[in-house]
This record gives structure tokens, C-alpha cells and sequence, in this order.
């Protein structure tokens, strides 16, 4: 492990990621600009149900919410510790488009509430996933537009194949850039139509995790890293549930780091925290978990605490490109904000961290301070 470092040092980066953010359905209905409410799942017919699950779940909910709200004590850990660039996967069109894609679940924020993400001073949001296109191309092309407005960066979809698989670029100065490459795998969910082409606006799509995919991707990563860049590789894969890592997907995230000048792997698309491993001195988070969602109120899987969320404040050197440090704050949603997960909870997700990455040589500790630190190999 490497030794502990000072924040303050020139050479150090910190990034904040977490997992989904999906202010679409529920949260969309309490905030100022609500869309039309109506669904088109096979129970559910009205957004407005899962606001009253919630609230029978964790009492009233006050509406609308101002833009802040839902980050609740999100915007404290923000002020601790001021991180150089905030990185989501935004799971959720931000459109007023009926065009619904028959797929039962479709989430869609009201482009007038994209304040809410400019509350969090969000840099940049990740779009390759399994929602982006919940409300059909014309939604898709609104949810670039309406990103682009609030000055918020995109990587993962875009217009046709070559904006798409364009990665983000967040300068920040003289301390270089942060790279942001998004990629999405049919595993998640994500259905093979919604592939951008050349003539076809879309989603960045893998192929598959093979050591040729590898090998194309880093032919497309490599001659932009310049000295002092950091690649970020964000990854929509896997299941929703299950702790189970498989092993093409540790070689395809170890080949990233070796091959193609990856430094951080951002993995999510499961609904719960999952292990995290560190690889050549580069993290490797196989699955963030949600962050924000309307789920509360909602059984089943009670066992994997989906309702509880990690900030995940990691440290980079980018003189030598290796792990300095990774902090994470334990959350828990509750009324449809982020708030402190209690004292049990947060021993709750140490020890499952620590669990799951027995195998994979870290553990969590707690830390005085509320927050969870990441100790390796």
C-alpha cells in the first residue's frame, strides 16, 4: 500500500463516484418541475405511487423539494472534502418525450429539474446504460441537449457511433485532465438496438470483454493520455443482485489497467455495493450500488441492503498514477434524499467490503470520522 499522502500535495487528484443516480420516476414528482406521471409497467401506472410507497415506508415527504434536497448530507462530505471532479451514472432520461420504449420500466427526469444535479456541482454524467433510452431516440437526443445547457460533461452516448464512444475531458489546469471513457454491456440490460451506429444515435456498446475489445479500446485511449491524465473507465455490467464477480470480468478491468492506460474502473449497474479490488495500483470498483433511487417501500432482496450507498472519495497521484487513498462515506436513502447511514450500517457495509474482498485482498476499516477507509495489498 502505498504511504499516506497529504491532499494538499499538487500531484494529488480526488474523484468523487457513486453509484446509479435515478432522479427519473419517483423523485422527478417531488421535485419543482415534475413530468407527466403516467407509466407504462405492468403494475404500476402512475410515478406518483412511488412517492406514496415511500412515503408509507419513512413518513411524509415534503413537495416540492428545493434542487438540493435529494443530496441531503451528500453536500456536507462535498464541503469536507472539495474533490476535483464529481462523476455519476445519470440512470435516467431528462426529457418531456412520450415516446416510451416498450421495455416496462422507464425513467425520465423533467429537463427543467436538471438544477438538481448543478446543486452537487456535478462534472459529468455517464449515459451508457439501460435507462438513457427509456423514452426513445427523441428523449435521448433532449438528454444530451439539456446536459450541454447546464455546462454538464457526457460520455457513453451520443448522436451516432463516433460521439458516443467520444470520452469526457474534464481540465483541471494545471493539474491535467480527467478522462472519462463510458462503456455499456448487454449484461446490464442494456437491449443491442440501442448500439450507436454511424447512422444512429445510441449508446457506447461493447461487443464483448475479449482481450480484441481490449485491444480496441486502447487503441482509442492511448494516444490521447497525456502526462498527468487520469483515464476513467466507466462500465455498465452485470446483474442487479449478487455478490459474484466473474472472472472474465476481472480480467477485462485487469487488461484495462495493463493494456489500455486505464487508472480507475467505475463498474455499476448492480442495485447493492460489491467488492473492490486494487490492481497495479488502480482501483477497480466492480459495483457502486444505487446512490439515489425511488425504491423505498419496495420488498424483496432485503438481505443485499440495497438501501444503503457508499461516496467514494478516491485519491489518485497523477504523477505516478497509482492509488494514494479511498474514502468512503456510507449513506443511506431515506424520502427520497441522501442521508448519514447510522453507526450499525456503516459496520454493516465494512464488513461486507471486507467479506467480498478477502478473494480480492482489501478490506474496509472503520474510521473514527464516520467514514470507511480502503486498505490493500
Amino acid at each position: 500500500m502505498d504511504p499516506p499522502t497529504s491532499n494538499a500535495d499538487s500531484n494529488l487528484i480526488t474523484l468523487f463516484l457513486c453509484g446509479d443516480v435515478m432522479t427519473g420516476r419517483g423523485i422527478d414528482q417531488i421535485l419543482p418541475h415534475p413530468s407527466n406521471p403516467r407509466l407504462y409497467e405492468p403494475v404500476v401506472r402512475s410515478a406518483l405511487e412511488y412517492v406514496q410507497l415511500a412515503e408509507e415506508a419513512n413518513g411524509p415527504i415534503p413537495r416540492p423539494v428545493d434542487f438540493p434536497y435529494i443530496w441531503g448530507d451528500a453536500l456536507a462530505e462535498f464541503e469536507r472534502t472539495p474533490p476535483d471532479a464529481r462523476i455519476i451514472n445519470l440512470e435516467t432520461a431528462v426529457t418531456t418525450s412520450e415516446d416510451f420504449w416498450p421495455k416496462g420500466i422507464n425513467y425520465r427526469m423533467h429537463p427543467k429539474n436538471i438544477p438538481c444535479l448543478s446543486a452537487a456541482r456535478i462534472d459529468c454524467c455517464v449515459l451508457a446504460n439501460n435507462h438513457v433510452l427509456d423514452w426513445g431516440y427523441a428523449g435521448l437526443t433532449e438528454t444530451l441537449s439539456s446536459l450541454a445547457a447546464a455546462g454538464i460533461h457526457t460520455a457513453g452516448a451520443g448522436k451516432d457511433i463516433a460521439a458516443a464512444q467520444a470520452p469526457a475531458i474534464i481540465d483541471l489546469k494545471n493539474k491535467g485532465r480527467i478522462i472519462v471513457a463510458a462503456y455499456g454491456s448487454e449484461t446490464s440490460g442494456i437491449h443491442w438496438n440501442w448500439r450507436a451506429t454511424r447512422s444512429r444515435a445510441g449508446v457506447n456498446l461493447l461487443p464483448d470483454l475479449s482481450p480484441r475489445t481490449v485491444e480496441k479500446i486502447a487503441q482509442d485511449l492511448n494516444p490521447m493520455k497525456q502526462r498527468r491524465d487520469l483515464v476513467v473507465f466507466s462500465i455498465h455490467w452485470g446483474g442487479n443482485w449478487g455478490y459474484d464477480i466473474p472472472e472474465a470480468q476481472r480480467e477485462f478491468a485487469h487488461r484495462l489497467i495493463d493494456e489500455a492506460g486505464v487508472d480507475i474502473v467505475y463498474g455499476h449497474s448492480s442495485h447493492h455495493i460489491k467488492g473492490i479490488e486494487i490492481h497495479q495500483g488502480k482501483p477497480i470498483l466492480y459495483g457502486c450500488g444505487d446512490f439515489l433511487n425511488d425504491y423505498e417501500g419496495i420488498g424483496g432482496y432485503e438481505g443485499y441492503r440495497g438501501d444503503l450507498a457508499l461516496m467514494y472519495f478516491i485519491t489518485m497521484n497523477n504523477d505516478t498514477g497509482r492509488l494514494a487513498n479511498l474514502e468512503m462515506t456510507p449513506m443511506q436513502t431515506r424520502k427520497f434524499r441522501a442521508h448519514y447511514a447510522a453507526r450499525q450500517d456503516a459496520r454493516w457495509i465494512a464488513n461486507m467490503l471486507s467479506r467480498e474482498g478477502n478473494d480480492l485482498n482489501t478490506r474496509a476499516e472503520e474510521g473514527a470520522d464516520s467514514r470507511l477507509q480502503l486498505r490493500w495489498m
